[in-house]
């Protein structure tokens, strides 16, 4: 069974930061590629940053420099750090583990989400 429980969401103040965290368990980790995605209220879920087996990294362009994907292969984890957060980078935050075959299909899982809340 595969599992992926995200951890670390909560209120916080535009400035401050927070550091999401993501368990994954019942795939062979390194073989797939992690993502964090993020839905803000009334809208669509939208990509932020996402990280391959072996550490390659990509980001939304708006997030690049604020936010950090890394992740642990030995603990089966991902992380997401975020910094200088603002209003609108609230909204819920989920964790995805997808691998994409030679004949393009695809495997995607995900987790239940973290709600993140910036606000004074």
């Amino acid at each position: 069974q595969v599992q992926l429980v995200e951890s670390g969401g909560g209120l916080v103040q535009p400035g401050e930061s927070l550091r999401l965290s993501c368990a994954v368990s019942g795939i062979t980790f390194p073989l797939y590629t992690m993502a964090w995605y993020r839905q803000a209220p009334d809208k669509q879920r939208e990509w932020v940053a996402d990280i391959t087996g072996g550490g390659k990294t990509n980001y939304t362009d708006s997030m690049e420099g604020r936010f950090t994907i890394s992740r642990d292969n030995a603990k089966n984890m991902v992380y997401l750090q975020m910094n200088t957060l603002k209003p609108d980078d609230t909204g819920v935050y989920s964790c995805n583990a997808h691998r994409i075959f030679a004949l393009g299909s695809r495997w995607d899982y995900w987790g239940q989400g973290t709600q993140v809340t910036v606000s004074s």
